[in-house]
């Protein structure tokens, strides 16, 4: 991707940072960072234990001038249909909280339910914790949309492909410092923008090589010593971390460093720039039932470097 960015003709990019990806654009539109944004979760509600809901008002004011990333994409939209001549709606399009009071005040706790919650926008911001709406409620088979009313756990797809993996699985031997590399995200800095920010990145170094104490014994490699990790593409160098959390013949590596591409502007994150493991990602390395590019798993080599151990 890297290669390719160069190369386009023309790149725009809403991002609120000069970072490794955003490097290659002729315009960056930022939009109103985090704390001048409110939220309401979708996605965590449908994880939770029990059934609730809760408004979260910005804890700053927006900047003179700036503007939420859906004013941003909704403007883009506009004005592409202007330069072809489609029509465009007149009307100014509705703010996300108007929509998000809307489908309070009709959904199943609204206020023509008996519920007894009567929830709308303006009754979320009278609950600023928010509201327990009560233990889950079973969905199913309603929600199926299958024929059947059932969920199909078996594929003939996933089966016709176990062959396959069965195989890949029984061939794989660990030796001669050949692994499989797979991924992690830290609480702390799970996106990689969150390594610009002193008080998420601080601590000890996280962009280590997780490996298995069996393995690490092998290899004769400590935590804290450097290794070099290759792949069929590239290869970098970090610090190891012996860990019982690995099994034998896999090491891990964090998702999100390495900030040290030049033409980028992040002051605090190039201080613990680590490296990248998009570097070792092998373009050819395809998930074969899918046809999807295959981001973990890629096969490396590991090796220690000399005597060399990590200092901050």
């Amino acid at each position: 991707l890297d290669e390719g960015f160069d190369h386009l003709d023309f790149m725009v990019s809403v991002d609120i940072f000069l970072n490794e990806t955003t490097r290659h654009a002729d315009y960056i539109l930022p939009p109103a960072t985090g704390l001048e944004t409110a939220h309401y979760d979708l996605t965590f509600h449908a994880l939770a234990i029990r059934n609730t809901t809760r408004y979260s008002v910005p804890m700053i004011d927006k900047a003179p001038g700036a503007k939420y990333d859906w004013e941003i994409f909704e403007e883009l939209r506009m004005r592409m249909e202007m330069d072809t001549h489609d029509p465009v709606t007149a009307s100014k399009p509705q703010d996300p909280a108007a929509k998000l009071d809307k489908g309070l005040r009709f959904g199943p706790y609204g206020q023509n339910s008996a519920t007894g919650f009567n929830l709308s926008l303006q009754t979320l911001l009278n609950h600023p914790h928010g509201i327990d709406l009560g233990p889950l409620q079973p969905q199913l088979p309603e929600r199926l949309m299958t024929e059947n009313g059932r969920i199909n756990l078996t594929p003939a797809l996933f089966l016709h492909d176990l062959t396959r993996v069965q195989s890949a699985l029984s061939a794989f031997r660990p030796a001669n410092g050949t692994f499989v590399l797979i991924s992690r995200r830290h609480l702390r800095d799970n996106n990689s923008w969150m390594h610009n920010a002193h008080r998420l990145i601080k601590g000890p170094n996280r962009c280590t090589l997780q490996i298995n104490p069996a393995d690490a014994e092998r290899l004769g490699i400590g935590s804290g010593r450097m290794v070099q990790v290759r792949s069929r593409v590239g290869v970098v160098e970090l610090p190891a971390e012996v860990t019982a959390d690995m099994m034998a013949g896999v090491v891990c590596m964090p998702h999100g460093y390495g900030h040290n591409r030049p033409g980028t502007r992040l002051d605090v994150a190039q201080q613990h720039a680590g490296v990248s493991i998009n570097d070792l990602t092998d373009e050819t390395f395809m998930d074969e039932l899918t046809g999807n590019a295959a981001l973990s798993g890629v096969p490396v080599t590991v090796e220690a470097v000399g005597d060399r151990v990590f200092t901050s």
